[in-house]
C-alpha cells in the first residue's frame, strides 16, 4: 500500500496482475482455436487514453447517454442507495459519471477498482482533491477475479453499494456475467446493492457505427493490444498486417471485436511461434446487449432482486438498481 502526495491523500493498494499472468494469458489464448485474448489487457496507459477518446466519438453513444441519465436520475438513485454507504466502483476509468453520483450520494467512503494503474491513480487523486470528506482507497486489480478489499479504519458504512457503469458487464459472456454478478452479490453482502449500466439491444446499423468509427480510434484501440504484446512480451507483430474487424451477431445479441490477419504469417512472442492464415482472426472482445427483462432475469439468477431500472428516451441504454435477496 502507498499513500499519494498532494492536497488530499488517498490509499493506493497495488494488486495488479504480474507480467507472468499477461504472458500466460497471451500464449494460451493464441494457442487456442479460434485464437482469443482477454479484453482486460486493452487497458495499459495507451489503451486507457484511446478508450477515453472513443467515449468522445460522435458514433459512440453509451458514454454520453449514460452520463445524461446519471445527471437526470442521480438524486433518485441517492435516495434509494441511502446515506453513509461504502461505494465500490468496478472499472473507475476517468470518474466522470462517478462525480455525479458522489455529488448526490455523499458516501462515507469510495473504493475505485481498475486494472490500469495510470488511469486509477489519476482518477483517485482528482476525486480525493475534489471530495476531501470522502475516504478513498483505490485498488489496482483485475476485478473479474477475487481480490482483497482494503481496510478503511474509522469508516463504518451503513451498507455496501457496488457501482459498475459503462456497460462493461457486456464484455462477459452470459455465463461469465452470471458468475461475475454472483461475486458482486457476495461482495455487496447482506443489505447491499448494485448500480449497473447495461447497453440495450437496438438497430444493428447503430451498433456497427459505434464500433467502427470513421476516425479509426476503435481500430487503434484494438490494435494497441498487439503493440502492448510487442512492448511487454518481446512480440513481433507487424500492426500493418492486421486490421480491426467488428460486427454485430444478431443471434448472440453481441458485438464481436476481432483482429484479422491480412496475410499468411508467423508471429514470434516470448520465444514461441504462432501461425496465422490469411483472414484468421484473434477474438479480442464481446459486447453483449440486453433487453431490460433479459438482464433482470440474469440478475435474479445471481441472487439480486431488481428494484428499479432507468432508460433514456431513445431506449439506447439502461441503468439497473439491484438489491441483495
Amino acid at each position: 500500500m502507498s499513500l499519494s502526495a498532494g492536497q488530499a491523500p488517498f490509499q493506493f493498494h497495488d494488486l495488479h496482475p504480474d507480467s507472468e499472468n499477461f504472458r500466460d494469458d497471451v500464449l494460451n489464448g493464441l494457442a487456442r482455436l479460434p485464437k482469443a485474448l482477454p479484453p482486460k489487457y486493452f487497458y495499459d496507459a495507451r489503451g486507457s487514453e484511446l478508450f477515453e477518446a472513443i467515449c468522445e466519438l460522435p458514433e459512440y453513444y453509451p458514454t454520453r447517454t449514460e452520463l445524461m441519465m446519471m445527471q437526470a436520475h442521480a438524486p433518485e438513485m441517492a435516495r434509494l442507495l441511502g446515506p453513509d454507504c461504502l461505494l465500490i466502483e468496478y472499472g473507475a476509468g476517468s470518474g466522470r459519471k462517478t462525480r455525479v453520483l458522489i455529488e448526490a450520494l455523499a458516501p462515507a467512503a469510495y473504493v475505485p477498482i481498475d486494472i490500469s494503474r495510470t488511469a486509477l491513480r489519476q482518477c483517485a487523486a482528482e476525486l480525493a482533491a475534489q471530495y476531501p470528506a470522502v475516504a478513498i482507497a483505490a485498488v489496482c486489480a483485475d476485478y473479474s477475479r477475487p481480490f482483497a478489499m482494503p481496510r478503511l479504519d474509522g469508516v463504518a458504512p451503513r451498507r455496501r453499494v457496488i457501482y459498475f457503469p459503462g456497460s462493461t458487464i457486456g464484455n462477459f459472456t452470459r455465463g461469465d456475467a452470471l458468475r461475475f454478478l454472483r461475486h458482486a452479490q457476495a461482495l455487496a453482502g447482506p443489505g447491499g446493492a448494485m448500480l449497473v449500466g447495461v447497453d440495450l439491444k437496438k438497430d444493428p446499423a447503430r451498433l456497427h457505427a459505434a464500433y467502427n468509427d470513421a476516425q479509426g480510434v476503435t481500430a487503434a484501440f484494438n490494435l494497441n493490444l498487439l503493440a502492448r504484446i510487442n512492448r511487454e512480451l518481446d512480440g513481433h507483430f507487424d500492426l500493418t498486417a492486421f486490421e480491426h474487424h467488428a460486427f454485430y451477431d444478431v443471434g448472440e445479441g453481441r458485438i464481436e471485436m476481432h483482429l484479422r490477419s491480412l496475410c499468411e504469417q508467423t508471429i514470434g512472442i516470448a520465444g514461441r511461434a504462432f501461425q496465422f492464415s490469411k483472414g484468421e482472426t484473434i477474438h479480442t472482445e464481446n459486447s453483449c446487449k440486453y433487453a431490460v427483462g433479459e438482464f433482470q432475469q440474469l440478475a435474479r439468477a445471481a441472487g439480486f432482486v431488481p428494484q428499479q431500472c432507468w432508460c433514456d428516451a431513445d431506449n439506447l441504454f439502461s441503468i439497473h438498481y439491484l438489491v441483495n435477496a
